[in-house]
């Protein structure tokens, strides 16, 4: 069963922009450690859960306090899984960065970064897969029958 939270909404939207925001900088100065920066914030959200995650506490102790936001709900499950997802995708980049090929480090970096800045914008596609796997398809036709 899904447990739905509830985290201030500009707090969600600070977390989504500024892991996206980390992303690129990576890529477009070629900064590796903040591929290891982005590993950590993701790791800690999926440990520490979303209403825990790094990001969302930095602006609920900060910004939250002076301008208050509305709540956002939020799959947990869900977001756990993406935080996952995302954790995953960043390790892959730091071994290809710190030991393996280095190019592919950045090619992978470069996707990541794409993928997190349309999370940014709203439409988590690991948010979407964990939705979709959870209800037994992803296809609308399949699920009519």
């Amino acid at each position: 069963m899904d447990k739905i939270v509830g985290v201030p909404k500009a707090a969600f939207i600070f977390c989504r922009y500024s892991v996206a925001i980390l992303v690129w900088l990576a890529f477009i100065l070629k900064i590796r450690w903040l591929v290891v920066l982005v590993f950590v914030i993701l790791a800690l959200s999926a440990v520490l859960k979303v209403r825990r995650a790094p990001m969302i506490l930095i602006y609920s102790w900060t910004v939250n306090k002076m301008f208050k936001s509305k709540e956002e709900l939020l799959n947990e499950k869900a977001m756990r899984f993406a935080h996952t997802l995302g954790t995953i995708f960043a390790l892959i980049s730091i071994i290809f960065l710190y030991f393996g090929n280095i190019q592919i480090g950045w090619i992978i970096v470069f996707v990541f970064a794409i993928i997190k800045t349309i999370s940014a914008f709203g439409f988590c596609p690991a948010s979407k897969l964990y939705s979709c796997s959870t209800n037994g398809s992803c296809c609308a036709f399949l699920k009519r029958k």
